[in-house]
């Protein structure tokens, strides 16, 4: 097809810059502009291939290199494969400019554009407070203006003094850069390369799992923190068509692979989250699937077998080695459930006195868990977002007899003393 301008996806930015202080670490519209981009990082509709195309031509034509032949794989781990058995390659260049090669032009054009919009936020930033400032100290007639106490002025001067410390772009990137990172790049991205094998050589670009770093500067533009030169407008422009429009990707001299984007995709809200992270869970099915079948299980964030999610048994438990594994297995199917067909042998139980209610039970290891020890079983000393306390299990050395003991250990304190607490958590 030929490199024709793309749909812009300028229409569905939620930004609006009416009655917005860029200063208020609270702002309700950071957290709209958030939700849109999230939308886009978790979405599952197929690939709008056409605008893909279209953003990845562009990209190689201000790289000054052809248009490339575009094959389409149905997932990343399709895409990877479909690279090692073609043998594609990049060329590495010995003369300390990296690789010499379209995903190398690619990236190093990305790169520079973020160094001038960095160094434009910073200037802008600076520029804000100081005008701020000045603004705040003619409206309260100077430094010296008296201003009576508990005056509504007074309490207006005590929080513009304390807005003009916090760097504007500092609330930008914590609510819209590190909230996403979380969620796409840590969660999703995270999970998608367990499923694929590393590709040598070359640079993976995320599409839709890369909306972390694309918003950030797209809205630190819109919100007037900077204003950016226009081949770097430009990029964004082509970087949010390509986040709005497709999966993963990987540029070569001849040729682009580009990944579907997967078709079912489950998460949840990270509990205690301050900026809506979320993380991958479905405790029934596979939390990310795509069309070709390739998929990942996860509880609550934790990559697992898929043996932990459809059919978690004592003895399948007791044949693996990784703790968290073990302990998300444990979890899937209840304590009371793996204890009884475990046949865990009860060393000694007490009353919990840092958890009113509660007990504190020792167990003796079951056969096949790779090391001697006891499992001391205990309950939350705080509730979840469900209103419910976890119940857990702890790993402690095995000349323990004395649940009130192992308990204490853990806390790096007696047994005497631990029985002697008001409260834990």
């Amino acid at each position: 097809m030929s490199a024709a301008p793309f749909r812009s996806s300028t229409s569905r930015r939620a930004t609006s810059t009416e009655n917005i202080d860029i200063f208020d670490e609270d702002n309700q519209a950071l957290e709209t502009v958030r939700d849109v981009w999230l939308e886009r990082g978790l979405c599952t509709r197929p690939a709008d291939r056409s605008t893909a195309e279209s953003a990845v031509a562009q990209l190689y034509r201000r790289s000054r290199l052809p248009k490339p032949e575009f094959v389409w794989v149905q997932s990343p781990s399709a895409g990877s494969d479909l690279i090692a058995a073609e043998g594609l390659s990049n060329k590495m260049s010995f003369d300390g400019t990296g690789l010499d090669c379209a995903c190398g032009h690619i990236a190093s054009m990305f790169s520079a554009s973020r160094r001038r919009m960095n160094a434009r936020i910073e200037r802008r930033s600076i520029d804000w407070q100081i005008e701020r400032w000045k603004m705040e100290r003619r409206a309260f007639g100077g430094v010296g203006a008296s201003v009576s106490e508990g005056s509504d002025q007074r309490g207006s001067t005590q929080r513009g003094s304390t807005q003009r410390r916090v760097n504007p772009a500092r609330i930008i990137r914590s609510a819209i850069w590190e909230s996403l990172h979380t969620t796409l790049f840590d969660g999703v991205a995270a999970a998608i390369r367990t499923m694929s094998n590393p590709v040598a050589g070359g640079v993976t670009w995320y599409g839709q799992q890369d909306a972390h770093r694309i918003a950030y500067y797209d809205t630190c533009h819109r919100y007037g923190l900077a204003t950016f030169r226009s081949e770097d407008r430009e990029l964004l422009d082509v970087q949010t068509a390509l986040a709005d429009s497709t999966g993963w990707w990987w540029a070569f001299d001849d040729v682009c692979i580009m990944a579907e984007r997967p078709r079912v995709l489950h998460s949840e809200r990270i509990p205690g989250s301050a900026r809506g992270e979320r993380r991958l869970h479905h405790s029934d099915a596979p939390a990310l699937e795509f069309a070709d079948g390739t998929r990942a299980f996860v509880l609550h964030g934790a990559i697992v077998p898929d043996w932990v999610v459809l059919d978690p048994t004592a003895e399948r438990i007791a044949h693996e080695r990784n703790v968290e594994i073990r302990r998300c297995a444990i979890e899937r199917i209840g304590w009371d459930s793996y204890i009884e067909l475990a046949g865990l042998t009860l060393v000694d139980q007490a009353d919990d006195p840092g958890n009113a209610g509660c007990l504190l039970q020792l167990y003796a290891s079951p056969e096949g868990w790779g090391r001697s020890g006891r499992i001391l079983l205990a309950v939350n000393g705080s509730f979840e977002r469900d209103g419910h306390r976890r119940r857990y299990g702890l790993h402690v050395p095995g000349w323990f007899t004395s649940a009130l003991d192992a308990a204490g250990w853990t806390y790096g304190i007696t047994g005497a003393d631990y029985s002697r607490l008001v409260r834990r958590t």
